[in-house]
């Protein structure tokens, strides 16, 4: 008789991964090995995964999407994947940064913080070393922050370019974190993405008023095949809208939030003055 580990899902998120793998293999009739071939993989990896002797990594979890035909769905293993590579992150942030590393174009609003596509690894820093001090996470979850803002920065690094259009609301730049050089630091690589071919930066001023259509940060991003999707964040969770229906509102008040807001080259001038302006 063959030896076979039972995993108990409730274990670790690695065993709850290897768990379903089993569930979805078997519920198709499938072998380790006929898996196997279908992935380009060897039954081996697919056992040691499967008993959480090894952990998936990315594009293991992408070809198995493909192969189950799960692929840009709720349920699919890239999405698990990146709730077990970033627990400490707010519910469904993981998997729109994996929509978000894909995207060909990428529209985002921000309110009162620096973006974190565009923030310095010490000025992220501060922002999670403060959570700590507060008791919010842990000084292990606040690591895996700013680990994340540098993983999400080299995604959008690759060639081609994404296209990235950002609008800051005039609290971005204002409120000063951390120290005066770690702010003017901020705020130089803020100068230098403006300069960028793939990147427009415009400011909403505070004069703006009513004409700002979001209270809240908020991101739309165009995949390769053209599918646009939006992400906002409440306190406790993130939402991810891939209804175009739905998503279509919003896009429209982006293009109002940009009608209304700096252009390019007077963004830049103020920004230039605020980092004159830091002690």
């Amino acid at each position: 008789m063959v030896y076979r580990k039972e995993l108990d899902p409730d274990a670790s998120l690695q065993a709850a991964l290897g768990a379903r793998l089993r569930q979805e293999r078997e519920g198709r009739g499938w072998s380790q090995r006929q898996l196997a071939e279908r992935m380009g993989y060897s039954p081996t990896q697919i056992s040691h995964v499967e008993t959480a002797l090894k952990i998936a990594t990315l594009p293991f979890c992408r070809r198995l999407d493909a192969v189950l035909e799960l692929a840009g769905t709720d349920e699919s293993f890239e999405g698990q994947w990146f709730h077990m590579k970033h627990g400490a992150l707010l519910e469904g942030f993981p998997k729109f940064i994996s929509y978000e590393g894909r995207a060909a174009e990428i529209r985002l609003y921000e309110v009162g913080v620096i973006p974190g596509l565009f923030q310095t690894l010490e000025y992220a820093a501060v922002i999670e070393n403060h959570s700590v001090t507060r008791g919010a996470i842990t000084a292990e979850q606040a690591e895996e922050r700013v680990t994340t803002v540098a993983n999400r920065q080299a995604a959008i690094s690759r060639n081609p370019l994404p296209a990235v259009h950002a609008v800051l609301d005039e609290s971005c730049i204002r409120r000063q974190v951390g120290s005066a050089e770690i702010m003017r630091r901020q705020l130089d690589q803020l100068l230098a993405i403006a300069e960028q071919p793939n990147t427009i930066l415009q400011v909403a001023p505070f004069t703006m008023g009513e004409r700002r259509p979001f209270n809240l940060p908020v991101t739309i991003l165009t995949l390769p095949d053209r599918v646009v999707m939006s992400y906002a964040e409440s306190a406790h969770r993130g939402h991810l809208e891939r209804d175009s229906q739905r998503v279509e509102p919003t896009l429209s008040a982006y293009y109002q939030l940009q009608k209304y807001a700096l252009p390019q080259a007077t963004s830049v001038e103020v920004i230039h003055q605020v980092r004159k302006g830091i002690p």
